[in-house]
């Protein structure tokens, strides 16, 4: 148990799948699991640990943001020993390509936080997926017949739309890192996971393409992103613990 965590260690399975929405992890358990438990409610972080095809899974959620998703990646990976961490989520467009509902499988994640200095000192603006384990991902999704975009993405501190001048934000990236997506969360999982040494992945669905002044409501965010769900969930499978 943590401050923010009140599930028992025996009830967090090896593989989490993490979404920023209370509401989805909900839907989640309710829609996909079998035998489902409710192990945390503290702060309203539904965290629900069940069945998927036989095999064992949890679903909790991260809240909004790098500190948030900081936090409650950390205790997974640090206290719960959990080994993977695939998160669902939602993104917002940078690339003319992308289109609503387009799935999104991050390779990197850049940020202008100070996350990695503020935890250890670090200047690290840029971090990797696992490689592994996107693979795995990529596997399935092939088998699923599943169709992705695989890019870096910008793991922002501010919710992108209200930002005036978004290209400024693009601009200052390295040249040689071309952001496709914008999220707010997968730079603090996936520097938890290298430095705890576990894997960690994230799946994003596109919900915004400003250029086009197209989005989704609170609604279907919560409820339209099956396809990347399943893809989560069928990865989580052929996972070996």
């Amino acid at each position: 148990m943590t401050p923010h965590n009140e599930a028992q260690k025996e009830e967090i399975a090896k593989t989490v799948i993490m979404t920023g929405d209370p509401l989805r992890a909900k839907y989640i358990a309710e829609n996909y699991f079998d035998d489902y438990k409710l192990v945390n409610t503290i702060r309203g972080m539904y965290c629900y640990t069940g069945l998927y095809k036989g095999k064992r899974i949890t679903v909790m959620a991260h809240g909004m943001g790098i500190p948030s998703m900081g936090i409650y990646s950390y205790e997974l990976f640090h206290f719960y020993d959990v080994d993977n961490i695939i998160r669902v989520g939602s993104c917002g467009a940078f690339s003319d390509k992308l289109k609503i509902f387009d799935i999104v499988l991050v390779d990197s994640s850049y940020t202008e936080s100070n996350y990695a200095y503020t935890l250890d000192s670090k200047r690290c603006n840029i971090v990797s997926a696992d490689e592994n384990l996107n693979k795995c991902i990529e596997e399935t999704a092939k088998e699923e017949n599943i169709s992705y975009v695989k890019g870096a993405v910008l793991c922002n501190e501010c919710f992108d739309p209200y930002i005036p001048d978004k290209e400024a934000v693009i601009k200052r990236a390295p040249e040689d890192v071309e952001l496709i997506a914008s999220e707010m969360e997968s730079f603090a999982l996936f520097y938890n996971a290298k430095r705890e040494e576990k894997r960690a992945a994230c799946l994003l669905t596109v919900t915004d393409v400003p250029k086009e002044k197209k989005g989704v409501s609170a609604e279907e965010r919560k409820t339209s992103l099956d396809k990347m769900i399943k893809l989560a969930l069928e990865t989580v499978t052929k996972i070996k613990e």
